[in-house]
């Protein structure tokens, strides 16, 4: 992921060895991570059992919330690609009966959003 994309606020995908490195210690016994993808200091990882975002706080980012979204508690969700003159994607997600989306992540046009997709199809349409 570029310098200039993370600064507009494009999220890019991230190696699974790497997340797997830094945030093995959150998954459970069977749980694997299927895609993530990092934006700036902050991390969202598919699993094969539920969303988790890494919200790095403050100015080290040494304060870190880690929220988990079971893929049942999420209602709907929409994958926006990156036309011709955009320099982005986007992800939204609804959680539970909420009217507006709980999460909104873009993507530089690097992301293959139908991954996206297909990984959120895949657990939430279950």
């Amino acid at each position: 992921m570029g310098l200039f994309s993370a600064l507009l606020g494009n999220a890019g995908t991230v190696n699974q060895a790497d997340l797997q490195k830094d945030y093995g210690k959150l998954l459970i016994s069977g749980e694997e991570i299927e895609l993530g993808f990092k934006l700036i200091r902050d991390v969202f990882i598919f699993t094969n059992k539920r969303l988790i975002l890494v919200d790095k706080q403050g100015l080290t980012g040494s304060k870190i919330e880690y929220k988990s979204i079971s893929y049942k508690s999420i209602s709907r969700f929409s994958v926006e690609t990156a036309g011709t003159f955009d320099l982005d994607a986007e992800l939204k997600i609804w959680v539970s009966s909420e009217q507006m989306p709980s999460i909104k992540k873009q993507f530089n046009k690097s992301v293959n959003v139908y991954d996206v997709h297909n990984v959120l199809a895949t657990h939430v349409l279950q």
